[in-house]
């Protein structure tokens, strides 16, 4: 073990660095002061541009599961990987830089001592720019006789933004491609030429120059050229780069294509030399062949070429090329071409060439004397030379990945499919099998081979999923990107379909890649809490809506709606307030009085919900409503999810009632005329209005309370059912006689007012927006009583039971019996006894002859015929089924006390009770009772009715009794 005092440090090659796409790229890392092993292991990291605080794994010696998803294709292939130099410095190559490995690397040295104490990682930047650099020569086969001079220009360009140099060398290859080329001359990126092992003494002595001609022209000058100056001659330029730390870095180079040169030997009989720019091609490939022919001082020559021993073409000495059957067509069509340069050079050029144009090639030369000689002088066919041409075999690999395998509704999906190894332009079409229909695929997109892009008929509206977008960030890389995603349909398998077109053929590579989108419902629920359910009148209270789901909400647009309904409920819950994704607030209609009351506020996932000063009409329930909308849509459309929390309610206690009410009873006694119940407020806030309402409990057992009238804060009256005619309307009025005390005035009261009467009043009070019941409370009951005279009068008692058809007229008896005093008058009053109990006057005789109908509605039918004196009957003329039921008359005896005085009563009797049945206008009563329902129930309710009129004897009993 090696083992280093002092504290760890991880040193990693400055920055920042700027390497151009598509070359192999190294970035070093070391680490020192450390201790345990000797050998330290490594781990390399990237933090992208998208992302600066995210980091994204790439590869570690000691992890084979470190890298991310969308580097562990690379480095299994090797296409990223560690070079260890020693035991604590290492190499991170990159043999193909893409545009998308541009970040800040990070360089991670895992801790292997006792204590940490030092720097374990170290950071540095890489920028990746174009390759802008171009080279070109145009391809050329030459000949020249030894001593000439040949001239080779190259054009070099770059556009790269950064501050680079140049170098540019020229290069022979002799032999086979495997030997190395042999270096002439080079001007460095300093400015300085450097010619080659070889070429030294001949650039000293003048021989061999590189000069520069114009920005981009660079040309190559050899005198006096030699035997050995044969072979292929290209033209290499690199582009440099100096490093932060002051070092230089070739970050691209280019070579040209290759020119035959041929030097020829003075002096020597004819000679034919055939070559071939590229002898190996593939399909589609250009073949260019040259023929050299050696014979200075003579120009008539008649050139064959041959393939397989087979004529392809003749160039006779006027220079009329004649081709054979088979290549006239292509000739027309231009891919094949011969001409002659020179007068010793011959050229054949076959472009596109297929499987029929691999062979043995040679040509043949025949001297002439003269140009229209038949006969030649001599004939030299060349050596043949093997070309070789190679079917396409598809070299290209596919493989698709995501940056974003796990996204939630309204993310983009990014979609790489990088396509190695094609040779040629491809088309690209991009698919879905939604997760529901695994058989099934969805046409996304497909990219033509002139880069047309065209989209499937789901994705075409970009109000969907935004508008889609490819892009080509590297020499085979292709991204899709769909800026919105929709829902847990779009997650699934999405595929890449790759096409490469060459020569009328097609080859095609596939990918898929899996992806999951979430819901934005999945987990979205909303919880509402308020820290108080009760408030008192006046106080504040605070709402809060917590939002929570399974993704982050910060940047996923948000509304939230609160509703309320007020306490007793109304109907439905009515929208109080709405804030939309924008910050725009729109209020509800159906509670106005919020709108000044209420502030609202966000923070994070929670909203709030504040009630100022609150009044009776907040009291309710609560609830809000949370919704959610897709990111990166606009506009935002219809929501994608939505959740509604747990109602709270809110209880507003009005201020304390102080009410108190006379609850003790009392009674009140009366000979006639009229009477007045008292109803008292013992104590009250001062500021308190009161409603008071009256009622009866007349004397018969088992009634209910009657309402008499009630008298509300603003003195409005009401009356009940039982006293709403226009005469009980004008004998009961309620008045309030000081601050505390109120009164029941009875006009003209008789004995069908007999009873118990009591008031229930409210305190109301007003409460900034209106009148609020504080409480109430029941007064004392007060027992009206008439005092009886020390005589009474003498009367039929007996109870009577009569029937009469409807229709026709009964009479009701009531018929006085023994004398009266000297001077007297009487007065008689008819009453009905309603189901109520309360009797109610119907007809009043009074002592002065006068008669009065307190039921208006029955005065045309009532009659006091009286035949005698002391018989006051009423005879009721046209019976109604509604005037059944039980009737009763009180007489009074009245006397002047003295001449001009008042008349008072001296005596009074009630008769006996006479029940009134209507029978209705059939035929016969057993017919009637046979085909009306109700006569049939009236039949049922018999046994109740005797009941009554057994109730109502025993009341006369009673008032005997009392005198």
């Amino acid at each position: 073990t090696g083992v280093t005092t002092g504290q760890r440090v991880v040193t990693v090659q400055q920055g920042p660095l700027y390497r151009v796409r598509g070359s192999h790229v190294t970035l070093w890392c070391k680490v020192s002061g450390y201790q345990g092993p000797a050998e330290q292991n490594f781990q390399w990291s990237i933090y992208l541009p998208s992302a600066p605080e995210r980091e994204v794994q790439i590869v570690s010696t000691v992890d084979p599961s470190f890298p991310y998803a969308i580097y562990t294709q690379r480095v299994r292939s090797r296409g990223i990987f560690v070079e260890r130099l020693q035991g604590d410095a290492v190499l991170l190559h990159i043999t193909e830089l893409q545009e998308r490995d541009a970040g800040q690397y990070e360089c991670h040295t895992p801790n292997t001592d006792e204590r940490y104490f030092g720097s374990y990682s170290a950071k540095t930047n890489l920028t990746v720019i174009p390759d802008t650099l171009s080279a070109s020569m145009a391809p050329q086969a030459l000949s020249h006789m030894e001593g000439d001079v040949v001239e080779l220009t190259c054009e070099v360009s770059k556009s790269t933004a950064q501050h680079t140099h140049l170098s540019v060398g020229w290069y022979l290859l002799q032999g086979a491609g495997e030997h190395r080329a042999k270096e002439i001359l080079t001007l460095s990126r300093d400015f300085i030429l450097k010619p080659g092992p070889s070429y030294e003494q001949r650039f000293l002595e003048g021989d061999v120059q590189l000069n520069k001609v114009g920005n981009t022209t660079y040309k190559l000058i050899i005198r006096g050229v030699k035997q050995s100056d044969q072979g292929q001659l290209y033209c290499e330029a690199a582009e440099w780069i100096e490093d932060p730390d002051e070092t230089w870095k070739d970050i691209s180079c280019n070579q040209t294509q290759r020119t035959w040169l041929e030097v020829l030997s003075r002096g020597r009989d004819l000679s034919v030399d055939i070559a071939a720019a590229e002898p190996s091609l593939s399909e589609g490939d250009t073949l260019q062949l040259s023929c050299v022919v050696g014979a200075p001082k003579s120009s008539n020559f008649k050139v064959t070429w041959l393939l397989n021993d087979m004529e392809v073409a003749r160039v006779d000495p006027y220079g009329v090329l004649i081709w054979e059957e088979e290549y006239k067509e292509r000739a027309k069509l231009g891919q094949l071409q011969a001409f002659k340069p020179s007068n010793t050079v011959y050229v054949l050029t076959i472009s596109e060439v297929g499987l029929e144009d691999k062979g043995m090639y040679q040509c043949s030369v025949s001297e002439m004397k003269t140009p229209g000689d038949l006969h030649s002088i001599q004939t030299v066919v060349s050596s043949g030379i093997q070309v070789d041409v190679k079917p396409i075999e598809s070299r290209m690999r596919l493989s698709m990945s995501t940056s974003t395998p796990r996204v939630t509704a309204g993310d983009a999906l990014i979609l790489h499919c990088e396509v190695q190894g094609a040779t040629g332009p491809v088309s690209l079409r991009w698919w879905h099998v939604p997760p529901q229909q695994p058989g099934r695929r969805v046409p996304v997109a497909t990219m033509e081979r002139d880069g047309a892009l065209s989209l499937g008929s789901a994705y075409r509206d970009a109000r969907a999923r935004g508008s889609l977008r490819v892009h080509k960030e590297s020499s085979g890389t292709f991204t899709l990107v769909i800026p919105s995603t929709l829902d847990e349909e779009d997650g699934g398998q999405y595929g890449c379909e790759a096409t490469q077109w060459a020569r009328g053929r097609n080859w095609t590579g596939k990918g898929e890649a899996a992806v999951t989108v979430s819901s934005m419902g999945l987990g979205l629920h909303a919880t509402l809490r308020s820290r108080i359910a009760t408030v008192t009148y006046g106080q504040s209270f605070e709402l809060f809506c917590q939002v929570d789901a399974s993704y982050a909400l910060e940047e996923v647009p948000l509304s939230v709606r609160w509703l309320f309904q007020p306490s007793p409920p109304t109907g439905p819950l009515h929208q109080l307030v709405q804030v939309l994704p924008n910050g725009t607030v729109v209020w509800g209609t159906t509670q106005p009085h919020f709108q000044g009351k209420a502030q609202l506020a966000k923070t994070d996932t929670s909203f709030r919900l504040h009630i100022h000063s609150a009044l009776p009409a907040n009291e309710g329930t609560y609830q809000c409503e949370v919704k959610v909308w897709r990111r990166n849509v606009l506009p935002l459309g219809q929501p994608a999810a939505s959740t509604s929390s747990n109602a709270v309610g809110i209880k507003v206690v009005l201020p304390e009632s102080k009410l108190q009410v006379e609850t003790k009873d009392s009674s009140v006694e009366i000979a006639s005329g009229n009477a007045a119940i008292e109803c008292r407020v013992v104590f009250a806030q001062n500021n308190s209005q009161f409603a008071v309402t009256w009622y009866l409990l007349p004397p018969l057992a088992d009634t209910k309370p009657l309402q008499i009238v009630r008298a509300d804060y603003s003195s409005i009256l009401e009356y009940g059912s039982e006293f709403s005619s226009p005469a009980q309307k004008s004998r009961f009025l309620s008045q309030r006689v000081s601050s505390n005390i109120f009164q029941l005035q009875i006009l003209s009261a008789n004995l069908g007012d007999r009873g118990s009467y009591y008031c229930v009043v409210e305190e109301w009070l007003w409460l900034v927006d209106g009148w609020y019941k504080l409480g109430e409370g029941t007064s004392g009951r007060t027992m009206l009583k008439f005092k009886l005279t020390e005589r009474e009068l003498q009367m039929d008692k007996t109870n009577h039971s009569i029937s009469a058809r409807e229709g026709e007229e009964a009479t009701l008896p009531c018929r006085l019996q023994g004398a009266l005093l000297p001077g007297s008058h009487l007065s008689a009053t008819w009453f009905q006894v309603k189901s109520s109990g309360h009797g109610s006057a119907l007809l009043a005789l009074r002592h002065d002859g006068t008669v009065e109908y307190p039921e208006e509605r029955l005065a045309a039918r009532l009659f006091l015929r009286r035949p005698s004196a002391g018989d006051f009957s009423l005879t009721l003329s046209s019976v109604e089924r509604g005037d059944a039921g039980a009737y009763y008359c009180q007489l009074q005896e009245w006397q002047q006390q003295s001449e001009g005085k008042d008349w008072a009563v001296q005596a009074l009797a009630c008769s006996g009770y006479t029940q009134l049945t209507t029978i209705p206008p059939e035929s016969t009563v057993f017919s009637r009772i046979c085909s009306s329902p109700p006569l049939l129930n009236f039949i049922l309710y018999l046994p109740l009715v005797l009941v009554l009129l057994l109730a109502l004897a025993v009341f006369c009993w009673y008032c005997k009794f009392r005198k």
